[in-house]
């Protein structure tokens, strides 16, 4: 029994040191022009849903914790903060261009708030203390950030963060920017729901399944298996 349970350990911490970026070239796509949307496009639509766009580190766990949550019609992962022309796995996983991995969320506000999405990116999907870095996942392209659609959503944003300063629950300065969002680039077909079809990745089970025992746990009114 002990073997076994050597043999379980060891593949988690194998995990631990694998990072998002480390997807196995044979399921790389190639490069392709993506979907590209503009912030006048995301703010709402005719049924009265609206987008949040979010960047926390790897956009695997971040997508998985906030399809998890009540009111969330949608979430893409994807990349913001750079052009069309780097707006592909390859290049972002680089460091070298201006995108984050993020993900963007479509909501009803009528279930779900903006400002209880801030909580949960903050206290669950990402630690907002950590520059340039998730866990070990590092480089600009795992930065935190929010990028805003309106002035109301920076306006909530920055309440936010500065509310959460003042609480001291975290040791360390908050390093997450606040930026307005140009363009939302969908990531490739492979990337989008990747927990769910990947449950048995050493890098799932180190990093982003206890995120979703987290949500659970911290967020019991919001969390909504999936």
């Amino acid at each position: 029994m002990n073997f076994y349970i050597l043999q379980l350990f060891s593949i988690i911490v194998l995990g631990s040191a694998l990072a998002c970026n480390t997807v196995n070239s044979s399921t790389s796509a190639p490069v392709v022009s993506v979907p590209e949307i503009n912030a006048r496009e995301v703010v709402s639509d005719s049924k009265g849903m609206q987008t949040a766009i979010f960047a926390g580190g790897c956009f695997w766990g971040v997508e998985a914790v906030f399809e998890s949550i009540k009111g969330v019609r949608d979430v893409k992962s994807g990349y913001s903060g750079g052009t069309a022309k780097t707006a592909n796995y390859d290049d972002v996983s680089d460091g070298k261009t201006q995108h984050a991995e993020a993900v963007l969320i479509t909501f009803d506000p009528a279930v779900v708030s903006y400002e209880q999405l801030l909580d949960v990116f903050f206290k669950v999907a990402h630690d907002p203390t950590e520059l340039n870095r998730q866990g070990p996942d590092t480089g600009p392209q795992y930065r935190s950030a929010i990028f805003f659609t309106d002035v109301e959503q920076k306006r909530v944003a920055q309440s936010y963060i500065e509310k959460l300063g003042s609480s001291k629950l975290y040791s360390k300065p908050i390093v997450t920017q606040v930026v307005a969002l140009e363009k939302f680039y969908d990531a490739e077909a492979y990337h989008q729901d990747y927990l769910v079809q990947n449950l048995d990745s050493p890098y799932i089970i180190a990093h982003d399944l206890p995120k979703l025992e987290n949500l659970q746990k911290q967020f019991p009114a919001l969390y909504a298996k999936k």
